[in-house]
């Protein structure tokens, strides 16, 4: 059927479709309908839902309701993450899985709640102490808010790990029309390593602790392996027109929405263009860009930040073509200052 949603309220009602049924956050904008709509949804289909006393309560909640088997997910936006960092550096070395929400604010500090894409580097390089990676999902529309919620929850117990999902407010507050199914509670995996489903009685043992030189080491190989696995087997994206593109735009989210409507413009001004929208910020979809065409002679990364998806799209390239940036940070750019941009890289590129 047909509804009509907000971004934010999509990742809530996905979340439940997904068969989670705890829920622990504390309210800041421009997140708080998630909170809403889970305290209203959740007692519904038998859930919990907590307002904790903070974040740092709030993170340590999941981590507990994790341990216990259960799908578990909270949300915030940027200081808010900031202060369940350490929460979820603590679930990423227990190998607990759950969903974690941000819903980009500017910064830095408290910023404001425009929207932007200025978390990537907290969302992508692990945030917090220790090396440990999350998975991070991307959407770009409202139906895909809901899809990739339930999406999010099946990748954290396949790989026992966090997976956080990253919006900007604009999207969070959008609404649209998306096509979800008859709800039925899923068909939810074992995990035979949660508290008190250890084997013959024996209690499962739980930590992120690891005082022995050697354990530690061992463990945090362990973890590299895990890392590696994801980033061979989950890189997701999204591409458009790149058969014969000379210029490639590379954008995620709700700017990687407006490049695809801007490489169709483009295509109308006789402009070979084409666009990579990456869905899986980490993994980021190296793969997308190891297949592009001869043809390539230049990329145009478009964020609402100053700058750091284009760090990882200058990585995968390795200096084969040169890249272009703009960004805006806290403003949602437009098809007419993106398309000034692209007009410019092609007469640098003297095409």
């Amino acid at each position: 059927m047909k509804v009509l949603m907000r971004g934010n309220e999509a990742i809530a009602e996905g979340a439940v479709y997904a068969g989670c049924k705890y829920f622990f956050s504390y309210p800041i904008t421009p997140q708080s309908e998630i909170l809403h709509y889970m305290a209203r949804r959740l007692p519904e289909v038998g859930g919990v839902f907590l307002q904790a006393d903070s974040e740092t309560a709030a993170i340590n909640m999941v981590f507990g309701a994790s341990a216990c088997g259960v799908r578990v997910m909270t949300a915030s936006s940027g200081p808010g993450i900031s202060l369940k960092q350490e929460g979820i550096s603590y679930l990423s070395a227990a190998e607990l899985p759950c969903v974690i929400v941000n819903v980009m604010r500017g910064g830095p500090g408290l910023g404001g709640v425009q929207p932007a894409q200025s978390d990537y580097f907290q969302a992508t390089r692990g945030g917090g102490h220790g090396d440990y990676r999350n998975i991070v999902l991307a959407p770009s529309n409202v139906q895909e808010c809901f899809d990739f919620t339930k999406l999010g929850f099946d990748l954290a117990d396949k790989y026992r790990t966090p997976v956080m999902i990253i919006i900007d407010g604009a999207l969070g507050q959008m609404m649209e029309d998306i096509e979800i199914p008859e709800f039925k509670e899923p068909d939810l995996p074992d995990k035979p390593w949660a508290l008190g489903k250890g084997k013959f009685g024996a209690p499962n043992h739980i930590t992120s602790m690891h005082l022995d030189p050697e354990d530690l080491e061992k463990h945090n190989l362990h973890l590299l392996m895990i890392y590696e696995e994801i980033s061979f087997n989950e890189q997701r994206w999204d591409s458009l027109m790149l058969e014969d593109a000379e210029i490639v735009l590379v954008g995620y989210g709700t700017v990687g929405r407006i490049l695809e409507g801007v490489t169709k413009i483009a295509r109308e001004r006789d402009i070979k263009v084409g666009c990579i929208r990456p869905i899986t910020l980490y993994p980021f979809p190296a793969f997308a860009f190891t297949s592009l065409s001869q043809s390539v002679k230049a990329i145009l990364t478009v964020e609402m930040s100053l700058g750091q998806m284009i760090e990882d799209v200058k990585l995968t390239i390795n200096g084969k073509y040169p890249v272009y940036f703009y960004g805006r940070v806290g403003i949602v750019p437009t098809y007419v200052e993106i398309l000034d941009q692209l007009l410019q890289v092609v007469q640098e590129v003297k095409l």
